[in-house]
């Protein structure tokens, strides 16, 4: 959960999440660099007079200038890509959960269960229980189990959605009429927040996406649970 005055990304819950913020602090110290380089060119040429003609007619100067952007981008590229593939990598999901988005809310359907789904509308603020999230919370959350496969199917039924929980490093678009995966592992037990990335109409603001990470007996014990209510 992010917290006021936050800089960063918030802390990492699935190992694509971890490979994204390494790669951030990979690809911003490049920058940095950079930038700090060609200040001090600037700098430089502003506060003296003094020039070079090997400088100023050099063809080693403009190979070097040539080659050295090429090998950066080639640095910050692999990482890019291994973490595309692995991002786009499923492999034998211990459970199949199918998000479809509404205006406004979502709803989720565990397609391995025979009759297990619900509705999952915002909680309005003037029903927040102390210690709850204005415009975060959720009546249903989606619970899964811990350091276990997850694979999602989005969807749209009316306009463009998006999926999004930055902490376990998701954002995937729910089309109405395509049905688009991802998958993630949580690593830890917790609440992870996320909201709708599309701007999806009106009330786009208010239909939160609340995933709740238990060990698996929990998620036993809560899917025996809703399977009797239904």
């Amino acid at each position: 959960m992010a917290h006021p005055s936050q800089l960063g990304f918030q802390d990492a819950a699935s190992p694509v999440m971890e490979e994204l913020l390494h790669f951030h602090d990979h690809a911003l110290m490049v920058v940095l660099l950079i930038s700090a380089f060609v200040l001090y060119i600037i700098v430089a040429m502003i506060s003296t007079k003094l020039t070079n003609k090997y400088v100023l007619d050099s063809q080693e100067i403009e190979i070097i200038w040539t080659v050295l952007p090429a090998v950066i981008l080639i640095l910050i590229a692999l990482p890019s890509l291994r973490i595309l593939y692995l991002m786009d990598e499923i492999n034998s999901p211990l459970l199949t959960i199918k998000a479809v988005g509404h205006q406004w809310y979502w709803s989720y359907e565990y397609t391995d269960y025979e009759d297990l789904g619900f509705d999952s509308y915002m909680i309005p603020t003037q029903d927040l229980l102390p210690g709850q999230f204005r415009l975060l919370e959720a009546d249903h959350r989606m619970v899964i189990p811990v350091e276990a496969p997850i694979r999602v199917l989005v969807s749209a039924d009316d306009v463009l959605h998006s999926w999004a929980v930055p902490s376990l490093g998701i954002k995937m678009d729910a089309v109405p009429g395509r049905l688009n995966q991802t998958a993630f592992i949580a690593t830890r037990p917790g609440i992870f927040y996320g909201q709708c990335s599309e701007i999806c109409g009106a009330n786009h603001s208010f239909m939160p996406i609340v995933v709740e990470a238990v060990p698996l007996e929990h998620f036993e014990n809560w899917s025996s649970r809703m399977l009797e209510d239904a």
